[in-house]
């Protein structure tokens, strides 16, 4: 039965005044019935026009610098532009943050969409409840994305996602080629990050006791996903700090550590090492021997507005987005390249796996890296501050 613009419009009102629904979602679904109906002049017109106009706002908090420069460009924009929706993106200095800020306010206002990082986040953030059940039919592109990267998550929540995967890197070690070449990182690998030499010009993440755990483990002849003995990561980890000139804080900040060669070597993400190689700085970069690979993904919080959550993962899910993107912000995209044709510059990145089945990645465990992370990361705190 087909319904009247005025019934339409009497309807929505009715359930917007019972509590239904609130003010924005009424605009919203007042606009798309209007345009849908075809009314072409009176009230309903000007109130569509209204609501298409107001759209609704996604807040999306992710690492800043060039990468959200590319979500912005490739992404955000277009996506406002079709679908009258506003992102509000920002950078934020952390998960850590964001999850403390909404914990202190009882409340996700303000915040929708995260660019996560890693499978332990993604369980922490399920954990803490502020998991989303994704409609995955809403999102027909996840067709085109590698089932190896999304099958961690899906052991955290099998019966829904609350994110999809994006994209992926690494973690390995930055080198000016001026001062370290090639032959010496490949030999040194985790260790180069404790030469003596280069006291004063080496660098190190400040952000994650994790990462600094990791590399403690390599360095100390460890499975950094079987870690036995602590003490000697920390060990490491003391050794490090005392040869750097600072923790670095976010990726920005490494880039323009090295760019302006106030340091030689550091760890640092794949994604960014590529950013500086393209703009012709003399940067190498090294995966060493069971090197940290992680994967990012869009989560959304529970309690976001779902549809259009989902109508813009679908809209960055599109291969001529997630490439752009991919290719923007140097990360290799979670399209599974046996079924997407990857361009020469994706291929190019590094971490990027032709195979699709990310066989050759150490990713970090959550079962191992979670149950331990408030007693080592109390040790990290200390040590960073002097202990």
């Amino acid at each position: 039965m087909k319904i009247s613009s005025t019934k339409r419009y009497e309807t929505l009102r009715e359930r917007m005044g019972n509590g239904d629904m609130d003010r924005r979602s009424f605009m919203a679904l007042l606009g798309y019935a209007g345009l849908a109906a075809g009314v072409a002049g009176g009230s309903m017109t000007a109130l569509s026009r209204h609501a298409m106009a107001a759209g609704t706002d996604i807040y999306f908090e992710g690492w800043g610098g060039v990468v959200s420069e590319a979500l912005r460009k490739h992404a955000f924009d277009p996506y406002t532009a079709k679908s009258g929706n506003k992102v509000i993106d920002s950078a934020f200095g952390g998960e850590s943050e964001v999850l403390t800020k909404i914990k202190a306010a009882g409340s996700i206002d303000g915040h929708n969409m995260l660019h996560s990082s890693g499978v332990s986040w993604y369980q922490r953030w399920v954990d803490n409840g502020y998991g989303s059940e994704l409609n995955e039919a809403n999102i027909p592109n996840m067709v085109n994305v590698m089932d190896a990267i999304i099958k961690p998550f899906r052991a955290i929540t099998p019966n829904s996602l609350s994110a999809v995967p994006y994209d992926y890197g690494t973690t390995g070690i930055a080198y000016n080629t001026k001062y370290v070449t090639k032959k010496e990182a490949e030999a040194l690998g985790a260790n180069l990050l404790l030469k003596k030499e280069l006291k004063g010009k080496i660098g190190g993440w400040g952000g994650d006791w994790a990462n600094r755990a990791w590399y403690g483990a390599l360095q100390s002849n460890q499975d950094p996903n079987n870690i036995q003995d602590w003490d000697a990561v920390w060990e490491k980890a003391r050794e490090h700090r005392g040869l750097i000139v600072k923790y670095w804080e976010s990726g920005a900040e490494l880039m323009d550590l090295l760019a302006k060669e106030e340091i030689y070597v550091t760890e640092a993400w794949s994604g960014r090492v590529a950013a500086l190689q393209a703009q012709g700085h003399p940067i190498g970069y090294l995966d060493p021997k069971n090197g940290l690979a992680w994967m990012e993904s869009m989560f959304v919080l529970k309690g976001s507005p779902m549809a259009d959550a989902e109508e813009l993962l679908n809209f960055m899910l599109a291969p001529e987005t997630a490439l752009a993107v991919a290719e923007g912000q140097k990360y290799p995209s979670s399209l599974d390249p046996n079924k997407i044709a990857m361009s020469d510059t994706i291929k190019g990145l590094p971490a990027f796996d032709p195979t699709g089945k990310l066989e050759g990645l150490v990713f970090r465990d959550p079962t191992t890296w979670n149950p331990v992370e408030k007693a080592q990361k109390k040790q990290w705190n200390r040590l960073k501050k002097g202990a």
